[in-house]
């Protein structure tokens, strides 16, 4: 069997009741096989990244603990956002549901399907505060603390629902 790995998970929406999105996932990340929800942070409403003509985001974010490897677990995240009918219309459009793998434990990846951390994680406050309420003294691979991003990173219009 393999080793157990403490990993955290982005959930965004901005279409078709966007929290009720997210509630769902949060339930959905509880079921799947092979890993355990350990926390889930409170939610959050946030001003949209990129395009600017679309709705604001509901966002959170989850810790599991899993056994999958981490591409398995990409694809268990991926095969969620399709039962939520997501559609990748254009780059940092509306969805129904976004579920980013932000950690995979203390591991760094990078490979054409995944990159952990995750790419952007650094610098979005809907994904830096909500980690922060669920792991406080996190730190990332890199040994940067999580404490240090979010000064650097205030929540701005980032707000806690």
């Amino acid at each position: 069997m393999s080793k157990t790995m403490r990993c955290y998970i982005g959930l965004g929406s901005n279409l078709e009741n966007p929290r009720q999105q997210v509630e769902d996932a949060f339930q959905e990340l509880a079921g799947l096989t092979h890993c355990e929800l350990v926390a889930r942070s409170s939610i959050y409403r946030s001003d949209p990244v990129g395009p600017q003509d679309q709705p604001d985001f509901i966002n959170a974010v989850a810790a599991l603990d899993t056994t999958l490897e981490a591409h398995a677990l990409l694809y268990e995240l991926q095969r969620l956002e399709q039962q939520h009918r997501r559609v990748r219309e254009r780059h940092w459009g509306p969805r129904t549901l976004d579920l980013d793998l932000l950690l995979y434990g203390d591991q760094t990846i990078n490979t054409e399907r995944l990159t952990v951390p995750h790419a952007f994680m650094c610098e979005r406050t809907f994904v830096l505060w909500p980690l922060a309420e669920i792991a406080p003294e996190l730190e990332l691979p890199d040994g940067q603390s999580l404490s240090q991003l979010l000064v650097a990173y205030p929540m701005g219009s980032l707000e806690r629902l």
